[in-house]
């Protein structure tokens, strides 16, 4: 059954994908609606995900959020060791394909973790599976579009970008077939996905928001920011 619906998140996700790349004449509504999406998600998801799950302290401070910060300067320094060894060959700094790539890559990594999430809920209880999949169906168009999104931004071809998306889009059936084999510790899954969502928001916050206000500081773009807050509100109260 849970394979059964993740199929469901691979179409959501290709769906993500392709509204993502039909829109490039508005690149800045899109950008700006990724950033959106991408601080929802991780301020109304991830980490309140990443709270209840991980649990203990360490030196009073939850050991979710010590790992979020810690994604958080890990996407920074990653970010800038590779454009520093790329301004070191003679390149331009502005944008790091390499980083585009690994950016999507914990989004596929994060997208295999719903799918290990959407089979364990399955293992509870038909309730649980049912909540579990409502939530990853409807946030996984958010992550094609963002993985698109995120990938084409720093220079990679749209084949690259495409590869990304279907990779990502793939995850979750990967995952929901897993945990016939394993259950993954709820205090694990808890600690990765606060970690993945401190590199979220640098991305959002750094990278994606200051490129859509770059050459396009309207109020449309607020706006679209705003509506991709909204848009995963709406997505997190549906699934509770």
């Amino acid at each position: 059954m849970a394979v059964f619906v993740a199929l469901g998140a691979f179409l959501m996700t290709l769906a993500g994908g392709w509204v993502a790349q039909r829109v490039t004449d508005r690149r800045h509504l899109v950008l700006g609606f990724a950033g959106g999406l991408m601080l929802g998600v991780v301020g109304l998801d991830l980490l309140p995900e990443a709270l209840e799950a991980a649990g203990n302290e360490i030196f009073g401070v939850p050991a979710a959020l010590l790992l979020f910060v810690g994604g958080f300067l890990t996407a920074h320094l990653v970010e800038r060791s590779l454009a520093v060894r790329q301004a070191a060959h003679g390149a331009s700094e502005e944008r790091v394909p390499q980083v585009g790539m690994t950016a999507a890559a914990a989004m596929v990594g994060h997208s295999l973790m719903d799918g290990v999430a959407l089979g364990a809920a399955f293992q509870i209880g038909g309730g649980m599976g049912a909540a579990v999949a409502l939530a990853v169906i409807t946030h996984d168009f958010a992550d094609g579009f963002n993985t698109y999104t995120i990938t084409s931004l720093y220079g990679n071809a749209r084949r690259k970008a495409f590869l990304m998306l279907f990779a990502d889009a793939l995850a979750p059936i990967v995952g929901a077939a897993s945990t016939v084999l394993f259950t993954l510790p709820e205090q694990l899954l808890g600690c990765y996905i606060g970690f993945f969502g401190g590199a979220l928001l640098y991305l959002a916050a750094a990278e994606i928001l200051p490129e859509a206000h770059h050459d396009h500081p309207a109020r449309s773009t607020l706006l679209c920011t705003v509506g991709g807050v909204g848009f995963i509100w709406l997505v997190v109260g549906i699934a509770e």
